[in-house]
């Protein structure tokens, strides 16, 4: 799908030709639309298509001779999964091409609807070093909420996990665990894109009032990653701490039926000895049945006492 947008008086419009000025963005788009992009402007047959791979890493790529730019990075997303969440992240790229500006993405993000409908403040389509920083800004942002959001749903399943012995929540536990690998190495190659913009000003122009916004967007990435390595790190001890606490309760759990078993094996032996068809004693007396099964009941509660006394059923 395709949609071009323009800043007319201050206000976001969408119109249907592309003009200077204007911003192009293509969601998960067909390969007629990919084509006809790459055809009207000259561009590198590679530079759309790479962010339609989901394996393709965060990098900038600059072409002197045409002034083609593209910039990739990647962006978080979140979808049902069942009873839960998965969080993972998808490449979204940027184009800058004769004052246009070319977006790309293979799904629906918020970082881009929260432009198309208006709620970014000082944002113009032909201000393009700017709507840059203000993508990256956001999608800093958006990591941080989503990363709130993880630690949150691990907090949650923790607390299922002190009351539970199933494999369950500790699964639960590895696809967030899971989700936090994705957001490491995405804003790892985040950040190299970010320093590579700050380093070389040939390939995005520096403006002085963009320059404290660049430096805001380094400072919410360096966040962001300080915040993954801390929940993935407590969310590693933790997983290890509750899988010994599941496999210590299933031994509390053996160890309570085999004392059981034990304590039914008592009766089990006195009336098997006196079930055999041979001279046994009390077999000539009325009362041989009521005294066999005293002296088992007697048995049995010496057995459980001592037992007890050895915490076999704790």
């Amino acid at each position: 799908m395709k949609r071009i947008f323009k800043t007319v008086d201050d206000h976001m419009t969408e119109c249907t030709t592309l003009e200077k000025g204007c911003w192009v963005h293509l969601e998960n788009p067909t390969k007629e639309e990919l084509e006809g992009l790459t055809t009207r402007f000259a561009l590198d047959p590679t530079f759309l298509p790479a962010a339609l791979d989901e394996e393709e890493s965060a990098r900038i790529e600059f072409d002197p001779d045409k002034q083609q730019t593209l910039i990739l990075v990647d962006v978080p997303y979140v979808e049902a999964e069942g009873s839960g969440y998965v969080y993972s992240t998808t490449p979204l790229g940027i184009v800058l091409v004769d004052d246009i500006i070319i977006t790309v993405c293979t799904r629906d993000t918020p970082i881009i609807t929260d432009f198309t409908e208006e709620r970014v403040r000082g944002f113009w389509t032909f201000k393009r070093t700017r709507f840059i920083l203000q993508i990256l800004y956001r999608n800093a942002g958006r990591f941080l909420s989503y990363l709130k959001q993880i630690d949150k749903a691990s907090m949650h399943v923790q607390d299922k996990l002190e009351k539970s012995s199933r494999n369950q929540e500790l699964l639960q536990m590895m696809k967030l665990e899971k989700s936090l690998v994705f957001f490491s190495t995405s804003l790892k190659g985040n950040e190299l894109v970010m320093e590579k913009l700050m380093r070389q000003t040939t390939i995005l122009k520096q403006f002085p009032e963009d320059t404290d916004l660049l430096e805001d967007v380094i400072i919410e990435n360096k966040q962001a990653m300080e915040m993954c390595a801390i929940y993935r790190d407590i969310m590693s001890g933790t997983m290890d701490a509750f899988a010994s606490i599941i496999s210590n309760n299933l031994n509390i759990t053996m160890k309570v039926l085999t004392s059981v078993t034990a304590l039914l094996a008592v009766p089990t032996i006195f009336s098997s000895l006196w079930g055999m068809n041979v001279p046994v004693p009390f077999q000539n007396s009325p009362f041989g049945f009521w005294i066999v099964l005293g002296i088992s009941v007697v048995v049995a509660g010496a057995s459980f006492v001592l037992m007890y006394k050895k915490r076999m059923f704790r």
